[in-house]
This record gives structure tokens, C-alpha cells and sequence, in this order.
């Protein structure tokens, strides 16, 4: 499986992220959270919308905002196939940084680990 983050799997509706914040359910290990819900999408090819936020609240420059997220999104990107392997039909969602402490990249890519982990056992445990 490629490592890749494809403008396909990028978040951009905002009818999707409305409907995310309003009854999507969450996961999280802190100081990240992981909100998600079912898509009813007609492409096969699109499993996940991802969509990545880091709160103006904590850190008000935008330089410091970009950084978290990118490093968000590399660590999602390395880290998908836990998402993948858990999901068998379309999710979208968004992963937040919630703190304004200042981790590393790796104990960020740790805890996305954890929380991809997570999340992947709330699916399981949940009936159908």
C-alpha cells in the first residue's frame, strides 16, 4: 500500500464537516482527537476523508498552526493503514490537536498510533 495523502482523501466539503461536529462521534488520546462518521458515497475509491484542524486558541501564530498540521498529516500519512485495515465502508474524518503543549514529532506519531489503534477497537466492539 502507498503512503500517500491524495487530494482525493482531502476534507474540503463543508456540508461534511458540518455533519461531523454535529453527529460525529470521537476518540481520543491526548492532546489528539480523532472525530468521525459514515459517508454514504456512491466511488469505491474514496474510504476516508481526512481533514486536519489545530485550534487558534492554543497557538496564535499561523506559523506554529501550519507546523502541528503538517506534522499531523505526515503522521496520518505513514499511519492510514491502521485506519484502513479497521473500516469497511467510507469514513470521513477530522483530526484535531488539542493542547498547547509543544510535543515532538515523535510523541505525536505515537499517539496517532494509539489513537488510530483506538479507534479501530471501537469499530470492533461496536454491534452491526
Amino acid at each position: 500500500m502507498k503512503n500517500t495523502y491524495p487530494k482525493a482523501e482531502k476534507l474540503k466539503s463543508r456540508n461534511t464537516i458540518d455533519l461531523l461536529f454535529s453527529e460525529g462521534k470521537s476518540v481520543s488520546k491526548y492532546p489528539l482527537r480523532l472525530v468521525y462518521v459514515p459517508l454514504e458515497t456512491t466511488d469505491p475509491e474514496e474510504k476516508i476523508k481526512m481533514g486536519v484542524s489545530v485550534s487558534k486558541k492554543y497557538f496564535k501564530k499561523a506559523v506554529d498552526r501550519n507546523y502541528f498540521k503538517r506534522v499531523l498529516r505526515e503522521t496520518y500519512r505513514l499511519n492510514k493503514s491502521i485506519l484502513l485495515d479497521s473500516i469497511d465502508k467510507p469514513y470521513a474524518f477530522m483530526f484535531l490537536y488539542q493542547t498547547k503543549d509543544r510535543l515532538s514529532y515523535q510523541e505525536i506519531t505515537e499517539k496517532t498510533i494509539r489513537l488510530f489503534e483506538k479507534f479501530a477497537e471501537t469499530l470492533q466492539d461496536k454491534p452491526l
